[in-house]
């Protein structure tokens, strides 16, 4: 044995990861979180300082229809002109609480009648068979396939006063003369219902489709009858559905602008048509930018909401 033989071997070179791996372990999320980022800045927060700054400027005759907020005097100073009387305004004139207020019960109401319908709807297509789930399922999703003013507009063929289903219940002698359903406001429920249903019924799906039924067999073992295994079991598990259903439905329902244009009466003042009157009729822009304000942040809490019970339901 030679003396380079009898030294001992150097210890092997620490591992090290090729570049691009410590590159991604560092920065990799934001590969993941940076598209929606980007698409919020855009198409929301960019948006959003433009209203914001648009709803603190005074009404003037030029294009566009407002005054600067910023300007540079003389002395190069800038100086900053901040219009709050259009936030005022909102809340002395009697239009806009009560377009806010008819908003919220047309919404409320529409949601609680999605709920009722919905509800029963959900739970027989989950405790239906898999084969029979799929079929369900497409009847419910197959409207989504057309276009949403589209449907508006057949509904309105519907009811109207020479329509399918005043036909129908004269030969069935269920009614004497026509339903008169067109610009009133059982015509907008019909509606919002017609149309957001199957946003209160995936959700509710969803939830009810995951129970264990074990649970209501071990009610039904304790001796409660069904109706109040339903109501401690069922109904308890099911309730981040119901949020979540009653959100994807109130929120779009409460600035709903189509629905009431098409089938309500003038008396259907949404806050979505009195946007609509303020941006393209009156043309008064910073009006018009401070409703959107306080809608947006009238909605922020449902949408907080919301977004809570669906996180809570991607974790059960």
């Amino acid at each position: 044995m030679t003396v380079a033989d009898s030294r001992p071997a150097p210890p092997p070179a620490p591992y090290r990861r090729p570049r691009f791996a410590r590159w991604m372990e560092r920065h990799g999320k934001w590969l993941i979180i940076g598209p929606p980022l980007a698409y919020l800045l855009v198409f929301f927060l960019i948006p959003f300082l433009f209203a914001l700054k648009i709803s603190f400027a005074d009404l003037a005759l030029r294009v566009p229809p407002f005054s600067d907020i910023l300007t540079v005097g003389a002395n190069e100073h800038i100086r900053v002109a901040l219009n709050f009387a259009n936030y005022r305004y909102l809340f002395t004139d009697d239009i806009y609480v009560l377009s806010y207020l008819y908003s919220l019960r047309t919404a409320f109401f529409s949601t609680l009648i999605c709920l009722l319908v919905g509800y029963p709807m959900a739970y027989a297509i989950a405790r239906a068979s898999k084969s029979a789930q799929n079929i369900l399922l497409m009847v419910i999703i197959v409207p989504f396939w057309t276009s949403f003013l589209l449907r508006v507009y057949a509904l309105e063929g519907i009811i109207q006063e020479h329509g399918m289903l005043n036909w129908v219940l004269l030969h069935l002698g269920l009614i004497h003369r026509p339903l008169m359903l067109m610009q009133t406001t059982p015509a907008v429920y019909l509606g919002i219902v017609y149309s957001y249903l199957p946003y209160m019924v995936l959700p509710l799906f969803a939830t009810l489709e995951k129970l264990d039924a074990s649970l209501l067999e071990a009610a039904a073992d304790l001796g409660s009858p069904p109706w109040r295994a339903f109501l401690d079991v069922t109904l308890p598990l099911s309730m981040p559905g119901v949020i979540a259903g009653s959100m994807l439905v109130f929120i779009p329902a409460i600035g709903e602008f189509v629905i009431p244009s098409i089938l309500g009466g003038p008396n259907n003042l949404m806050i979505g048509r009195v946007l609509w009157d303020e941006f393209f009729s009156n043309r008064d822009w910073p009006v018009a930018a401070a409703v959107s304000i306080v809608f947006l942040v009238f909605l922020a809490g449902p949408i907080a909401i919301y977004q809570h019970y669906n996180v809570k339901q991607l974790e059960s």
